[in-house]
């Protein structure tokens, strides 16, 4: 008799175990604040680089030469001179930014391509580190 009532008083006794139920949901809680962390910083550092390729280009386009032709003007680009203005601004803005490629395809477009190497801001299981990042800008130039 005296097992039954405190088989029934401990069945009754719920104190404790809300305890591993709440240390749960603040585990999943700061798992979800690292990974948005991480993805917004990599989002970021994406559009910094989209805005280095976008500089890079435009540089580039600004490195014509003008060509005199049938009395008229033209500016005409070649891929020394974009790869020159391109790696001098990507050099100048962005340490841990490099120059791809920088090219003219038609001679009145610079096409420019950066690429970066993205580490997490915060040491996490739940993201890779070292996610390799590439954006390319095609610019071209006013007097065409």
């Amino acid at each position: 008799m005296m097992n039954s009532r405190r088989l029934r008083a401990l069945a009754a006794d719920e104190d404790g175990s809300v305890l591993p139920l709440i240390l749960g949901y603040l585990l999943l809680a700061i798992s979800v604040i690292l990974v948005c962390v991480c993805a917004t910083d990599l989002y970021i550092a994406q559009k910094r680089l989209d805005s280095l390729a976008d500089a890079a280009s435009l540089a580039g386009a600004d490195g014509f030469s003008l060509q005199v032709q049938d009395g008229g003007v033209r500016a005409e680009l070649t891929d020394e001179k974009v790869h020159e203005q391109a790696d001098a601004v990507v050099a100048a803005v962005a340490h841990d930014a490099r120059l791809v490629s920088a090219v003219t395809p038609d001679g009145v477009s610079a096409r420019v391509t950066v690429a970066a190497v993205w580490h997490p801001p915060l040491i996490s299981p739940f993201v890779p580190d070292g996610v390799p990042l590439e954006s390319t800008a095609t610019t071209r130039t006013a007097l065409h």
